[in-house]
């Protein structure tokens, strides 16, 4: 593609064009450093108000993003969640041909306080899996996650490695549990300095939460996950 003066198509969407179908071909892959902007003037010779207005609207779209004293890159797509009943993160990216992988940050039995106990429907005190989860989609940090399950229904949970293993294959495989439904409450928030870490987001930094209660065939809730998503690498969609 070229940009033509001739065109009744205005110059900065002939040069937002250009660039899109160069990263759609590849010719530019994420993390890619575009020209500058006196490059691209020379380049195309258009002023610089058009070279602007072309990454604007670009930036708008996602598609590239700009670092003070650095220049405009080529971004990161954002991956996409169906929010799929019963459908796992594992199960989610490897639907799209990525890999997924986990670090388990943190995983531990405790008795069940009043608000656990309320949300799990089982006893004050009994014993609760509690497994922090940062998720990451070909290396790339995308989500830190907290699930809590009753450890009745699934002893001896915590000596599974879940690094690159679907927590829900694992309970229905190895534990025999029928999940059959869940419930998801999706929102905005601003990340939390230790979530900002994890996902290598400079704050203040926006991130979507899901907070999702599986159910066995039973009734029985056997999960409750609370998930802090990267916003710029993560969309959330239903799936109808």
């Amino acid at each position: 593609m070229t940009i033509s003066k001739e065109s009744a198509v205005p110059l900065h969407i002939q040069l937002a064009d250009l660039i899109r179908d160069q990263v759609q071909r590849k010719e530019l892959r994420p993390n890619n450093r575009l020209p500058s902007e006196r490059e691209l003037c020379e380049m195309y010779h258009i002023s610089r108000i058009t070279v602007r207005k072309a990454l604007n609207t670009l930036a708008q779209e996602g598609l590239v993003q700009s670092a003070a004293g650095k220049g405009t890159f080529v971004a990161e797509p954002a991956f996409n969640e169906e929010l799929r009943p019963l459908s796992s993160f594992t199960q989610d990216l490897q639907r799209r041909g990525l890999e997924a992988f986990s670090r388990v940050l943190e995983a531990s039995i405790l008795p069940a306080d009043d608000h656990l106990s309320s949300k799990l429907n089982i006893p004050r005190g009994a014993e609760v899996v509690r497994m922090s989860r940062l998720r990451l989609a070909n290396q790339l940090p995308i989500a830190v996650q907290l699930t809590y399950l009753p450890h009745h229904l699934c002893p001896g949970l915590l000596k599974i490695d879940f690094s690159d293993r679907s927590l829900y294959d694992v309970l229905c495989e190895q534990y025999h549990l029928s999940l059959i439904h869940s419930d998801t409450v999706i929102m905005a928030a601003l990340a939390q300095p230790q979530e900002a870490a994890l996902l290598q987001l400079k704050r203040p930094a926006a991130v979507l939460i899901s907070e999702q209660t599986t159910y066995l065939e039973s009734g029985a809730v056997i999960e409750i996950t609370r998930s802090v998503f990267h916003a710029d690498h993560y969309s959330l969609h239903t799936h109808t």
